[in-house]
């Protein structure tokens, strides 16, 4: 039996309500309590714009050479991620934004501005900042760029000092040997000063352009809204991740419902004009 156009505008707007209700429960879920698991407490990223980072701290760089922070500032802008190596989920995602983003811009690394990934896990060792470094620099391809994007390490204290000076909080779980941290980049000045913040794992080249330019210059940008994305374990034995990414699901479903709600708009239009 073939339908007729009503019964096939009507099923198709059937579809489109039931997918607009899901979504609208996904993002009413999402808004729902927001108390943070305890293993959350305290984790996050603290807009301390305008802090200085301490430039004579003691890291160690990917061909495990002694550096101080300092060595990288002086003359051109930082991105400054913070990581760890052995992540199993969010800090190579976060990577990944951080390329995209560069990849995107005409500037480049080691010549226009300094990219510094710092990991937090004070037990991670210049092998493995190596073996992300020669991931990265090949992806990203440019000329040069071995000079523009670091990969370091450190101890205990110049970890927590940087980490403190930027407000980037994160905790470790020693039941399962990994970090609760959430996901976002710095950018600093040449005198290592934090200009701008981006949280999430992607950062729009155009805003990032725009806050290595302002930040070249000396100049502090203003607080921005955080979606805070955090990251923790995956628990085999209940076949879930042991700390729900509620942001994440909070942003999918906002994003849902304002794609579906498009949607809607266009068809009706699109009927009036028929």
């Amino acid at each position: 039996m073939t339908d007729t156009p009503a019964q096939e505008k009507k099923f198709q707007w059937k579809w489109v309500w039931i997918t607009l209700g899901m979504g609208s429960a996904a993002s009413s879920r999402a808004e729902g309590p927001r108390e943070l698991p305890p293993q959350l407490l305290g984790v996050g990223i603290q807009q301390k714009l305008n802090a200085q980072v301490p430039l004579d701290l003691p890291f160690v760089d990917e061909n495990g050479k002694a550096v101080k922070l300092g060595d990288y500032f002086g003359e051109k802008p930082v991105v400054l991620s913070l990581i760890y190596y052995a992540c199993p989920m969010l800090c190579t995602t976060t990577e990944n934004g951080v390329l995209n983003a560069v990849k995107a811009l005409k500037f480049d690394a080691g010549k226009d501005y300094q990219i510094l990934t710092v990991s937090f896990d004070p037990n991670d060792k210049p092998m493995n900042a190596t073996a992300k470094k020669s991931v990265y620099v090949g992806l990203y391809g440019r000329p040069g760029a071995e000079k523009g994007w670091h990969f370091l390490t450190g101890d205990q204290d110049s970890i927590r000092r940087l980490t403190d000076a930027v407000g980037f909080h994160f905790r470790y779980d020693k039941d399962t040997e990994q970090f609760a941290h959430a996901a976002g980049i710095m950018v600093l000045t040449p005198q290592g000063r934090v200009s701008h913040y981006f949280y999430g794992i992607e950062y729009p080249a155009g805003n990032l352009r725009l806050a290595l330019v302002e930040a070249s210059n000396n100049k502090i940008g203003n607080p921005v809204d955080a979606v805070l994305l955090y990251c923790s374990h995956y628990d085999p034995a209940i076949g879930k991740y042991g700390l729900v990414v509620s942001r994440v699901l909070q942003l999918a479903g906002l994003v849902t419902v304002l794609s579906l709600g498009t949607f809607v708009v266009v068809l009706l239009r699109t009927e009036r004009r028929a």
